[in-house]
């Protein structure tokens, strides 16, 4: 069977950034599959009608049990830049053991491509964030699969009010020759751009390298016009500070922690 019409699962169904990628794929003409957790439903909005969707916890392995058959691709959005380790939910839970349980659903339901959200290093990035990224890329390709990591910046939505320091460095950074070095990789990067990189990379793989950074996704999207994107459903607000999960530690403005904090760390 073709690899586009076998539809490409997105965890993450119902939040922010879930969604903008899910309309992205949509654009692109691509069948999509949602995972929701539990609970948050109500939060695909349009995309309910528009994708199959069904819910599972991705820190619930038994959950998982078969929902990526018949799927060509896994794109997995689910991680956080903020931890609470008093509550027992630290980086490695929240970033590592989500990608580890959706890669072992990857290999149990056939599915040989993932796409991991990742995170590129930044100075005013938490470090252990980072590390526990990095464990999570080493486990996907350890485990064999068709990977594709994208290393990406922090997230914004554009017209979004922002402090002054992101704001330049997103200036910046998009300006030869600045984009062509470091600062092109690390440099705050507007969500929607981010979600068409991914949906090109998820539609017209490119299997001969395994990590990707903004400058790559952008040039994804500059080798054909680009498409108008799909409406996109109201951000994913957590639950309440009681009986915490996983869920709980992630951002409210950009969920699963794309959201750059008021001032740099």
């Amino acid at each position: 069977m073709a690899r586009r019409s076998r539809g490409i699962l997105v965890t993450g169904g119902g939040t922010f950034l879930g969604d903008n990628i899910a309309s992205a794929l949509l654009a692109e003409g691509a069948k999509v599959s949602l995972l929701v957790r539990p609970g948050a439903e109500d939060n695909l909005g349009p995309l309910a009608q528009r994708t199959r969707w069904s819910t599972a916890d991705v820190w619930s392995p038994a959950s998982l049990r078969g929902k990526a058959r018949l799927h060509s691709a896994v794109i997995h959005t689910v991680g956080s830049l903020t931890a609470d380790p008093a509550q027992g939910l630290s980086f490695r839970r929240l970033n590592f053991e989500s990608a580890r349980n959706i890669a072992n659903m990857c290999v149990s339901d056939g599915v040989r491509r993932m796409i991991l959200l990742s995170g590129v290093g930044a100075p005013w990035i938490n470090r252990a964030y980072i590390r526990s990224k990095r464990e999570a890329e080493d486990y996907i390709l350890r485990m064999g699969l068709s990977a594709a990591i994208v290393r990406a910046p922090l997230l914004y939505t554009p017209g979004q009010s922002r402090p002054l320091f992101y704001r330049a460095l997103s200036l910046l950074g998009a300006l030869p020759p600045l984009s062509w070095v470091v600062l092109g990789r690390i440099a705050p990067m507007p969500v929607d751009t981010l979600a068409r990189g991914v949906a090109k990379l998820a539609t017209s793989p490119d299997e001969d390298r395994a990590i990707y950074y903004a400058r790559d996704l952008r040039k994804r999207i500059r080798r054909v016009a680009p498409r108008q994107a799909s409406e996109t459903s109201d951000n994913f607000m957590p639950g309440t500070k009681d009986n915490l999960s996983p869920y709980d530690a992630l951002d409210e403005e950009l969920p699963f922690g794309w959201s750059p904090s008021d001032e740099p760390s």
